[in-house]
C-alpha cells in the first residue's frame, strides 16, 4: 500500500472509476494524424511519424474535446488489491515529464541508448513513451536477465543509461566498471540507492512542458535483442515505422479494437509483445491497456483476474493457455471476454479447441519476431485452421522461398521470407545494428530470411514447422520438430518436450525427444512409457517421425525470454558441449 501511496501523492491517481463507453464508430476508424485528414493506407510512408504526438497526444485531445468516454488510458492492478488508473491526458502530462528528465537531469540526448529493464510497474509505459518524445532509443530486457546478460547487452550496445529497480541495481553497480559509455542509471524503487537517480522524485519536479521531436518515420526508436536460441542475441533495431504499423489498416483488422476495449497481454516487458500488445497495438485504437504486475505466472491468479475485470481481449503465448487449461479444472466462461490471441511458440490444435470448448471463445494466432513485430496470423473474424498460423498482414508480403529467395510452390516446404525489395516494408527491422554480417545473412535475394520453416496452402494460410537449424533430416524424410512435439503433447504424460535430431550410424540423424512428464506419471517404468509415447506419436502422425531416442528430463533448456534452446540440446546430443 505504501507504493500506491506514493503514486497517488507524486501523480494524482484517482481511484473512482466510472464505467466503460461506446465511442462513436467514426471516432474509432478516423485517422490519427489530425481531424479531417485522410487515412492512410497499408503502403503509405509518411515521411514524420511519433507515436507519443501523432497517436498519445491525438486521445489526449480527443479527451479534453470530450470526443472519448471515461474509461482510462492505463489501469495496472498488483495482488495486493492497489490500482493506478491513467487518462491520456495524464500520460501525455507524465511522460513529457519523462522526457524532460532524461533529457535536463540525466544528460541524454537524441540517438542515446537507454536499457530498460524492469517488471509491469507502470513507469515501464512513461519511459517508454518519454524515450519517443526525446528520441532516445529504448532497448527493453527482462527482469529474469542475470549479470552476465546485463554486462552483455550494455557492452554490445553501448548504452549511455540503464533504468532498473532496486533488486537488479547491486548486479548492475557490480559490472559497471566493465561499461564505460554507462554514464547515467535510474532507479525506480520507494528507496534512495547511492549513485542512483530516483526517477520518482525526478518526474514530481519536472516541468510537464516537453516539445516533441519531430522524428522522420524512418528514424531509430528501438533495439530489442533476439531470443538467442541459436547464439548471442543479436541487436535488432527498429524504426518508429514499427509504431505506424499499427496504424494500417490491414493490422488494425487483426484485434479490431474499439475504444471500449480493455486488453490484457500477458506479456513481459522485456519483450517486444510487449511494446507491441501493451503499447502500440491498444493506444493506437484509443482502447484501454490492462497489466497485471503478476510477478510470477500463476494460472489461478489469470483466472481470477479475468472473472473479476471488464477485460475484452486477451493476448498471451500459448504456454499461459495450456498452464490455465491444465490446473484449472473449474469454470473458464469469462463474463466479458470476446477475442483471445496467442504467438510465440507453436499453439496446438487439440488447445485450441479445448479453450474454445471451456470458454466459449476462439482462439487467433499470430506469428512474429524481435526482427518483424507481428507479421502473419488469423485475423479475427477469418476462418481459424487449426495448426496454422494465418496469412501475411500487409504490408508484409510473406512467401515460402528456398535458399537462393525464390519462391517455392504452394504446400511445399521451405523459408518463410519477407519480401524487402524494391522497397522493404514499413515495420520490418532496419538491420542488426553493428553487424552487418548477419544483416547480409538474411538477406536472400528479394526476401528477408526469418530462418523459419513452413509451408503455405492455396488460400495463403501458413504452417510453421521450426527453425531452419531445428529440422531434422532422418533416412530422407524430413521432419520439424513441431510436428513431433505436437503429437507428444496429446498423451497425458507429456507436460513439455523439446525434439532434436541426434547421430545415428545407420540413418546419419534420428528424431529424439526431450520430455518433461506430467506429476502423475512421474513413478511410471520409464521403458515401458518410452514404448508408449512412441507408439502414440506413429498413432497420431506419420510413423516416420516418432522419437526413436526418448530422454525424461526434469526441465527444459530455455532462454531468458522463455524459449526453449534446442541448440543447446543439439549440441549436446552431438558432443559439443
Amino acid at each position: 500500500m505504501q507504493r500506491l501511496m506514493s503514486l497517488q501523492v507524486l501523480w494524482g491517481i484517482r481511484k473512482s472509476y466510472h464505467g466503460f463507453h461506446p465511442a462513436p464508430w467514426y471516432l474509432c476508424c478516423r485517422s490519427l494524424s489530425g481531424a479531417g485528414t485522410l487515412r492512410w493506407n497499408d503502403y503509405d510512408r509518411p515521411k514524420e511519424f511519433n507515436f507519443a504526438s501523432d497517436v498519445l497526444d491525438y486521445w489526449t485531445q480527443m479527451e479534453q474535446e470530450g470526443k472519448r468516454g471515461p474509461n482510462p488510458a492505463l489501469w495496472w492492478v498488483n495482488n495486493q488489491g492497489d490500482e493506478v488508473k491513467w487518462s491520456f491526458r495524464e500520460m501525455t502530462d507524465l511522460s513529457r515529464r519523462a522526457a524532460n528528465v532524461f533529457t535536463q537531469t540525466c544528460g541524454l540526448q537524441q540517438g542515446d541508448r537507454l536499457a530498460l529493464i524492469l517488471p509491469r510497474v507502470p513507469e515501464w509505459w512513461l519511459v517508454v513513451i518519454g524515450c519517443i518524445r526525446a528520441g532516445i532509443i529504448f532497448m527493453p530486457g527482462t527482469t529474469q536477465m542475470k549479470a552476465k546478460d546485463i554486462l552483455y547487452r550494455l557492452q554490445v550496445s553501448k548504452a549511455q543509461g540503464i533504468m532498473t529497480t532496486d533488486t537488479l541495481a547491486p548486479e548492475v553497480d557490480s559490472l559497471v566498471s566493465e561499461c564505460p559509455a554507462l554514464k547515467t542509471k535510474i532507479l525506480v524503487s520507494d528507496h534512495s540507492r547511492h549513485g542512483w537517480l530516483d526517477f520518482r522524485s525526478l518526474i514530481k519536479s519536472a516541468s510537464p512542458d516537453h516539445t516533441c521531436i519531430k522524428s522522420k518515420t524512418l528514424d531509430p526508436m528501438a533495439i530489442f535483442f533476439t531470443s538467442g536460441t541459436t547464439g548471442f542475441p543479436k541487436m535488432a533495431k527498429h524504426s518508429h515505422g514499427l509504431a505506424l504499423r499499427s496504424f494500417l489498416p490491414s493490422c488494425r483488422k487483426c484485434l479490431q479494437l474499439k475504444t471500449s476495449d480493455v486488453l490484457w497481454s500477458i506479456s513481459d516487458p522485456g519483450w517486444i509483445l510487449a511494446v507491441l500488445g501493451c503499447l502500440f497495438e491498444p493506444w493506437t485504437s484509443g482502447s484501454t491497456l490492462f497489466i497485471h504486475h503478476l510477478p510470477q505466472f500463476d494460472p489461478k491468479v489469470i483466472q481470477e483476474t479475468l472473472f473479476k475485470y471488464p477485460i475484452t481481449q486477451c493476448l498471451a503465448a500459448p504456454a499461459v493457455y495450456r498452464m490455465i487449461l491444465q490446473q484449472i479444472p473449474t469454470s473458464l466462461r469469462f463474463p466479458t471476454l470476446e477475442h483471445c490471441i496467442t504467438g510465440g511458440e507453436a499453439l496446438l490444435p487439440e488447445e485450441q479447441e479445448e479453450w474454445r470448448r471451456r470458454t466459449g471463445v476462439l482462439l487467433y494466432e499470430v506469428y512474429g519476431q524481435s526482427e518483424t513485430g507481428i507479421s502473419c496470423g488469423t485475423l479475427r473474424g477469418m476462418k481459424i485452421k487449426p495448426g496454422s498460423m494465418g496469412i501475411s498482414i500487409p504490408p508484409f508480403d510473406i512467401q515460402i522461398i528456398d535458399e537462393k529467395g525464390n519462391i517455392l510452390p504452394l504446400n511445399t516446404e521451405g523459408n518463410i521470407g519477407i519480401r524487402i525489395k524494391p522497397t522493404k516494408p514499413i515495420g520490418l527491422f532496419m538491420c542488426y545494428e553493428d553487424n552487418p554480417v548477419k544483416t547480409a545473412e538474411v538477406e536472400c535475394g528479394d526476401f528477408y530470411n526469418t530462418g523459419d520453416r513452413a509451408t503455405m496452402d492455396e488460400e495463403g494460410y501458413i504452417w510453421f514447422l521450426g527453425r531452419n537449424d531445428d529440422i531434422i533430416n532422418s533416412s530422407g524424410y524430413r521432419i520439424g520438430p513441431a510436428e513431433v512435439e505436437n503429437a507428444l503433447a496429446e498423451h497425458p504424460a507429456v507436460a513439455e518436450s523439446a525434439v532434436v535430431s541426434s547421430p545415428d550410424p545407420i540413418r546419419k540423424e534420428v528424431v529424439k525427444a526431450f520430455i518433461v512428464l506430467t506429476p502423475e506419471f512421474l513413478s511410471h517404468d520409464q521403458d515401458h512409457l518410452t514404448q508408449e509415447l512412441q507408439q502414440h506419436v506413429k498413432s497420431v502422425t506419420a510413423p516416420y517421425k516418432y522419437p526413436r531416442k526418448v530422454e525424461f528430463v526434469p526441465e527444459l533448456p530455455k532462454t531468458i525470454t522463455g524459449k526453449i534452446k534446442r541448440s543447446e540440446l543439439r549440441k549436446k546430443e552431438f558432443g559439443q558441449l
